[in-house]
């Protein structure tokens, strides 16, 4: 960690943090890049759609609890990715980064795409659970290409520009879904192109084979045994020796324990707080629109302007956590996240305001909120578990968020609306603001 904290340092006393980065670099990164762009289509892709989706699939006694099988949909997609993500990153760690990412791709384009032909909700919710579970080991496998191929200086930067994918894949479900509504194929049953789209990235492989080169380091650490958790592991300063299990490895070296805990504590609060709160926008957009006669496609602008947002967030998130500190940055991305929160759903009463508002919570919620996970938990861990650790933290906290849109989905009858339920789950941010400063910094504030 020092020896990269003065690295750091050398280059940006040069003014030139991109100094060191080669072609071979900006492969690695195009290649999760463009991984993460799909993975970003697939998820708003689901959200859009929802609506008219459940509305094609739903009998006529289970569209009397809409609410309810709208988070249900939901909750079987993130509980597949949970699951799916947590094995892919593990064998990552095994077999290597590149082999995962390929079959990664490839089964959840094939999946996505098979969406397109349910029937019912029962149906809907397998394909979704199992499209889930392929999709859900890409996003780790290249984030530990990135952290173990870029030089120390820029890695921060090239997370957070990987990290971007993600919102232009949203960026461009929310347009593609525009376009379909303006154009009107296929009538109630535009959502199914949605999906057929999603099934574009199998093709996206052979680039990769091609490309995308395996971690070297990866390679390195596997080769000379070095099998320690975290830089304070005893393991770490010893080579060779029987390999352990790399996911019991996190849960049974205690500094590896603890960062463990508290960074996968801080992703349930980034994607519960996502999944329970602004997953619901576009729907409370669309309530308020109803309420003033409709008439306009506000969802669909306010779910552009979010995503708009967002995406400027990845792009600069690398540079505020470098010049900040990985800690202050967590702690505004929560605290921004609570007050835009409250914002769109405590303070706006008309479309128009859900629409100012969105990209500053887009910034905050789904960009700042999902960057450090690019970032820092990839600092905090060793080669040899990388790939495990980083997915265990993204993962897991599906494995426990899974469940909020569907709590959500339910409480929104009770609590009287959509806005009450959001603010209600919207003060889980609070924990997220709290969290970070039982964490190590990783960087020197300004560097």
């Amino acid at each position: 960690m020092l020896e990269a904290t003065q690295t750091q340092q050398l280059a940006q006393a040069q003014g030139k943090w991109n100094a060191r980065l080669t072609p071979k670099h900006w492969k690695t990164l195009r290649g999760a890049f463009l991984g993460w762009i799909f993975d970003g289509y697939e998820a708003l892709a689901l959200v859009v759609v929802l609506s008219p989706l459940l509305a094609s699939l739903m009998t006529p006694a289970q569209a009397a609890s809409k609410p309810f099988y709208a988070g249900l949909v939901i909750g079987t997609t993130l509980l597949g990715w949970g699951i799916g993500g947590l094995i892919g990153g593990v064998l990552a760690d095994y077999v290597g980064r590149k082999t995962v990412m390929m079959w990664s791709v490839l089964l959840y384009a094939l999946f996505t795409g098979m969406t397109a032909f349910s029937d019912s909700i029962a149906m809907l919710c397998a394909l979704r659970f199992i499209t889930g579970l392929a999709m859900g080991s890409e996003w780790s496998t290249g984030i530990a290409l990135v952290a173990e191929t870029w030089p120390p200086e820029a890695k921060a930067k090239g997370a957070g520009f990987l990290q971007s994918g993600f919102g232009w894949g949203t960026l461009a479900a929310a347009f593609i879904w525009y376009l379909l509504q303006l154009v009107g194929p296929l009538g109630v049953d535009a959502w199914r192109i949605m999906f057929l789209v999603g099934a574009v990235p199998a093709l996206f492989v052979l680039y990769i084979r091609k490309d995308v080169d395996e971690s070297e380091e990866w390679i390195a650490a596997v080769k000379n045994e070095q099998w320690g958790a975290t830089e304070a592991s005893k393991a770490s300063k010893e080579k060779g020796g029987k390999r352990p299990f790399t996911l019991k490895q996190l849960f049974t070296e205690r500094e590896a324990v603890r960062r463990i805990v508290l960074t996968s504590i801080l992703s349930v609060v980034s994607i519960a707080g996502w999944w329970a709160v602004s997953s619901w926008l576009t729907e409370y957009t669309r309530t308020l629109a109803a309420a003033q006669g409709g008439g306009f496609h506000w969802d669909s602008y306010v779910s552009l302007l979010y995503t708009v947002g967002a995406i400027v967030a990845y792009m600069v998130s690398g540079f505020m956590a470098d010049g900040m500190g990985r800690r202050w940055f967590l702690f505004l991305t929560f605290a921004g996240s609570l007050v835009t929160t409250f914002l769109i759903y405590g303070f706006a009463t008309t479309p128009l305001q859900v629409l100012v508002f969105s990209p500053i919570n887009g910034f905050f919620t789904l960009g700042c909120a999902f960057a450090w996970l690019a970032i820092y938990p990839s600092e905090l861990f060793n080669t040899a578990v990388r790939s495990t650790a980083v997915s265990f933290v993204f993962n897991s906290a599906r494995l426990v968020a899974w469940f909020f849109p569907i709590a959500a989905g339910s409480m929104i009858k009770a609590f009287g609306g959509i806005a009450p339920t959001a603010m209600a789950f919207g003060c889980i941010y609070i924990v997220g603001m709290a969290l970070p400063w039982f964490l190590p910094e990783t960087v020197e504030r300004g560097q």
